[in-house]
């Protein structure tokens, strides 16, 4: 999504009957000449394989392929390869064992890691580096923020909003509502100083215990015995100090005082302690002052601190409004990453009420539920409804059926299918197309254009490989044709140049090869 200069209107852009692109390659709904591709990846290359299989594409699809069986499958005139893992270093080995074994051929990898990302794409100049995190977040964003905007960016020129208006897209600047900054001011400044859990509270007790004590014993030597305001002092911290006063100057009733508040200085001392070495010595993820305070309200509660959670909090956090994220796991990799960032995080699992009620989400402004399990989101989702109907709930969403499960069950809030904008972008990249942008309307996708038109594109389901543990590859023609012809076609030639295979591929007793019963993937490869 392109963001318009300060001098220029916003504009209306009309959603054409099928993406842009380049010469010789059509959307996904167009009239396709068949090209080839080979997909690297598990599940979100599934997703990709089933959009280009619909529309017509040859699609070679390999889970973990070694380097001798990656040689075979970038043989003859390939089209691009996306390269699509969860984690980084593994789209980076294969990344680069791509460019070694076919150079200069259009790639397309998911790298979540910014400074891995910009790397790979200095290394590999025909290499697009992108992340489902960095698709998603415009969209999720929007929708917790503003939710009759269909996507909210940051750009140089400020935050620019996606509006649906009249059967087009329209671009416009955003500035947050003064109601929504005041409020979220305000639950900022109200959770300084509020601590969140019972070390903290013990040693704030402690502290202002202390406190108390140094600031009675002042003031009753300055009213009482007028003491000069330094002697006085200097008499109240000897008794905080359990050294007691200075002289014996004054009253019986001031030196039973004081020495009641040494003793009670004692207790109060090893309460602070107490709690103060336990903060220091057991990792914390929430502060008691500045950014990583918790808000009391106006914020943003984000469960989850995947990729895709930490991106949507720095989002949240660059728009001037509080955020707290929720993780389960007190090992996940981005709680020191959420540190740095000063976003504080409660560690606690998220579907219970009890955790949701201390996140005070009566007065927070919405809740995204963007773990990476879709029965997780719903049932974080289906908890923050009954502590609080009213409640903007977003949630995260890649299955179909769970999609259409939360919609026509629970009517839980508001459901984005993030596995399809992945998809549409990574294809529109692969197929020619340098997206800047996939945006979610109703049950429509999308995709923004180089020169920033909006055009439709489909949703495609999962390809059928690699389901119950299947790890082999395939080359497969569009919807159109037979897949079983296909995959015989296929596993005859592969056959051929393996001859210790060729007996098991071409006896087509089912019209099946080895790869539709799970065999790894040189059954399909060859040799």
């Amino acid at each position: 999504m392109t963001a318009p200069s300060p001098s220029e209107q916003p504009r209306d852009t009309a959603a054409s009957a099928a993406p842009e692109a380049t010469t010789g390659t059509e959307g996904p709904d167009g009239d396709v000449p068949r090209a080839y591709y080979v997909v690297i990846g598990s599940d979100a290359a599934r997703r990709v394989c089933g959009s280009l299989r619909s529309a017509g594409h040859l699609v070679r699809h390999l889970r973990q392929p070694s380097d001798e069986e990656l040689r075979p499958a970038l043989d003859g005139e390939v089209a691009g390869v996306a390269v699509l893992f969860d984690d980084d270093v593994e789209s980076l080995r294969y990344a680069l064992a791509v460019e070694h074994v076919r150079p200069r051929v259009p790639l397309v990898v998911t790298v979540f890691d910014r400074t891995v990302a910009e790397q790979l794409a200095r290394m590999v100049p025909n290499c697009r580096v992108t992340s489902s995190a960095d698709v998603a977040a415009p969209v999720l964003l929007a929708a917790c923020v503003q939710p009759d905007l269909l996507a909210l960016r940051q750009t140089p020129d400020g935050p620019v909003g996606a509006r649906w208006e009249q059967g087009a897209v329209r671009l416009e600047a955003y500035r947050p509502p003064r109601s929504l900054r005041y409020r979220a001011r305000l639950g900022k400044i109200r959770g300084q100083l509020r601590p969140h859990d019972g070390s903290s509270r013990i040693m704030l007790a402690g502290l202002a215990g202390l406190f108390g004590v140094l600031l009675a014993d002042w003031a009753w030597a300055v009213t009482l015995h007028h003491r000069p305001p330094v002697e006085a002092l200097l008499e109240a911290a000897r008794t905080l100090a359990t050294v007691g006063p200075a002289t014996a100057h004054g009253s019986t009733a001031y030196l039973v005082f004081t020495s009641v508040a040494m003793l009670v200085t004692i207790v109060l001392t090893a309460v602070f302690t107490a709690g103060m070495v336990d903060r220091l010595l057991a990792p914390r993820a929430i502060g008691m002052v500045g950014s990583r305070a918790l808000p009391r309200a106006g914020h943003v509660v984000v469960v989850g601190l995947g990729q895709v959670g930490l991106r949507l909090c720095t989002r949240v956090q660059a728009l001037g409004f509080g955020v707290i994220a929720v993780e389960r796991d007190p090992a996940a990799p981005n709680l020191r990453l959420a540190k740095a960032l000063g976003i504080p995080v409660v560690v606690a699992d998220a579907r219970d009420r009890f955790v949701l009620r201390k996140l005070r989400l009566h007065t927070a402004q919405a809740m995204a539920a963007v773990a990476s399990d879709d029965l997780d989101n719903i049932a974080v989702a289906v908890a923050a409804r009954a502590v609080d109907p009213e409640l903007r709930v977003v949630v995260r969403a890649g299955d179909h059926e769970a999609i259409a499960e939360t919609r026509s069950l629970f009517s839980i809030g508001i459901v984005r299918d993030l596995a399809s904008l992945s998809a549409a972008y990574t294809t529109a990249s692969l197929t020619g197309l340098r997206p800047h942008g996939v945006l979610a309307q109703d049950c429509r996708l999308l995709v923004e254009g180089p020169s920033g038109s909006f055009s439709p594109w489909p949703h495609t389901g999962r390809c059928a490989h690699h389901q119950d543990g299947d790890g082999s590859g395939h080359r497969n023609g569009g919807p159109g044709g037979s897949d079983r012809t296909s995959r015989r076609d296929v596993d005859q030639r592969d056959g051929a140049r393996s001859g210790a295979r060729s007996g098991v591929r071409s006896g087509a007793r089912s019209g099946k090869g080895r790869s539709d019963r799970g065999g790894p993937p040189t059954a399909d490869l060859g040799g």
